[in-house]
């Protein structure tokens, strides 16, 4: 396949996904592309359709090739045809087992795409009640179509990745030649199934939770608050899976009777972070929070092509708003008609030699991902906050996310003096 200056890859962009296999003898794709004897290999695929069609030589084939989208003359009649849809994507796993999406996906939390969420009449609350059908595009991504093709036609699985091609949405925001995870909404529901049977290797995570936890440093403490330097890798709160959290350290270590941060950090960030020891507290801490009358400065390195409003000042404001992605959380995404405001400042401190700049960041609101998000956008710096897996270039120039809460100063709600901690980065 060779992408002309029309192709959906330079408007859009893509995803496509290559899966190493093994097989045992020679064997031959359904469109005879490869053909190959014993050892390793790999087959490829992108995501839904490229340039309106499923099939293009060198690639594997849908799960199921939808002929025309599932149109109703009703709400009903729609459901019923989306409903014969998915009952025909039947995809195997590694026991040799069967199961169509509306078996696979009858148990999921059903998901709002914004326009359904922030419909006619529904306000912030969102829609009263969801079918319980897939997601659209659920089947249609790379993982389930490499992993599908390879059972069918008796090949092992080694290795899956996903990467994306092509111009870079204003929306989800993937970056050319940048590694992504499977989508949460519409993938790991169907890899859950899929892959069960094969024979995993356990991901070993480069920073142990209780060592890093053993990295925590209490900078302040008095009867009515905490405050922590955190180190990146470590959940702020314990998570749905996740044992160890800076909260549940402080607690087991110090037998608080309350602890509660009154902010979040991001797992990957680092720095400081205050945590309220009495629930009046916090809702004070939280009340500066929403006034805005808290003072926050992140240090942060960052590396790209600047957007060309950033390169005419050394400081600025980026105003996009954000929400969460509902099809891929926990990652962001802009959306002018449905995000909510996210203001951030910038200003340059430092150009390097090797093309990173050394800036600091002064969030105006506190979006999740606000400040990878402003960074990395087209729209914002156009410049990743350098080993940014969501929204950046991962781990190729660094193991972690280089952004440090620096700076934070603030009303002490009980003595009312003004309280200030600075711990620069390492950076």
């Amino acid at each position: 396949m060779r992408a002309n200056p029309d192709s959906e890859l330079h408007r859009l962009g893509k995803m496509f996904g290559v899966l190493v296999i093994e097989q045992d003898g020679a064997w031959q794709s359904a469109d005879g592309t490869w053909q190959t004897a014993e050892g390793v290999s790999f087959i490829a695929a992108f995501s839904a359709q490229l340039d309106g069609q499923y099939l293009h030589e060198g690639f594997v084939p849908p799960v199921y090739e939808m002929k025309t989208p599932p149109i109703g003359t009703s709400k009903e009649e729609s459901r019923r045809l989306q409903q014969l849809l998915f009952a025909e994507y039947n995809v195997l796993n590694g026991n040799g087992e069967q199961r169509n999406l509306l078996e696979i996906f009858q148990n999921e939390q059903p998901i709002f795409s914004p326009e359904e969420w922030f419909g006619k009449g529904q306000g912030d609350q969102g829609p009263r009640d969801k079918d319980p059908l897939p997601p659209s595009g659920a089947g249609e991504c790379c993982a389930p179509k490499l992993l599908q093709y390879a059972f069918l036609h008796g090949l092992k699985p080694v290795a899956l990745a996903e990467f994306w091609i092509g111009a870079t949405p204003k929306n989800e925001l993937r970056r050319e030649g940048q590694f992504y995870a499977p989508c949460s909404g519409r993938c790991v529901p169907i890899l859950r199934f899929m892959m069960q049977g094969l024979d995993l290797e356990r991901t070993v995570e480069e920073n142990d939770a209780e060592a890093l936890c053993r990295q925590v440093e209490i900078i302040y403490e008095d009867e009515s608050l905490v405050v922590v330097n955190k180190p990146a890798g470590l959940l702020s709160v314990p998570g749905k899976t996740e044992e160890f959290s800076l909260s549940a350290y402080l607690k087991a270590l110090n037998s608080y009777r309350y602890l509660m941060p009154a902010h979040r950090l991001d797992q990957d960030t680092s720095g400081l972070i205050v945590l309220a020891k009495t629930e009046e507290v916090y809702k004070t801490l939280q009340a500066y929070f929403q006034r805005r009358d808290i003072l926050k400065r992140y240090e942060t390195l960052i590396k790209g092509q600047w957007a060309e409003g950033a390169l005419l000042t050394e400081e600025g404001e980026i105003r996009l708003p954000l929400l969460p992605n509902p099809y891929d959380r926990p990652r962001q995404m802009v959306s002018l008609d449905h995000g909510k405001p996210a203001i951030t400042r910038y200003k340059i401190r430092e150009r390097r030699a090797d093309g990173s700049f050394f800036v600091d960041f002064y969030p105006q609101t506190g979006r999740t991902h606000q400040l990878r998000v402003h960074a990395a956008h087209p729209d914002g710096l156009n410049a990743p906050i350098i080993g940014d897996r969501l929204y950046g270039n991962g781990s190729e120039e660094s193991n972690r996310l280089m952004l440090h809460a620096a700076e934070i100063r603030f009303v002490h709600p009980v003595t009312k003096k003004e309280m200030h901690f600075c711990i620069p980065s390492r950076f």
